[in-house]
């Protein structure tokens, strides 16, 4: 079930690429709202900021250090959503990192779809930690 609408998809149905699409939104959202929270800053800084933490690279150190904590559903759907076939090529990063973050998002998008704002919660603020240790 969605925020917003009763969901009438079932998210173990989707492609891993609509799972992504739904999940790069998701995530991006949670990046802004964890950015306004930390500080009052100018909407400039705000951006810059978000542009470190929204890209391939960061994405794929997040979804390394989430990896021991998910279940073998979440495993299955990261793994969909890293090996899912594109027609895309990342221009500033690898990819290996393109795929990984793929996989995240897709994730993201499939906990979001199924109703799961808690787990993915647990997990964004662990994708947060692991950014900061790096």
């Amino acid at each position: 079930m969605s925020v917003f609408f009763d969901s009438r998809c079932n998210p173990k149905q989707l492609s891993p690429q609509t799972l992504a699409f739904m999940g790069d939104t998701v995530y991006e959202v949670l990046v802004r709202e964890f950015l306004i929270n930390d500080a009052e800053r100018p909407v400039g800084e705000l951006n810059n900021r978000k542009v470190k933490l929204v890209n391939c690279e960061s994405q794929a150190k997040s979804a390394d250090y989430i990896m021991d904590l998910l279940s073998d559903t979440e495993l299955s759907v990261y793994k969909r959503g890293r090996n899912a076939f594109t027609k895309c090529t990342p221009k500033n990063s690898s990819v290996a990192d393109y795929h990984s973050a793929t996989g995240l998002e897709a994730l993201f998008g499939y906990l979001y779809l199924n109703g799961e704002n808690d787990r993915i919660k647990e997990l964004f603020s662990k994708c947060i930690e692991a950014l900061n240790n790096t």
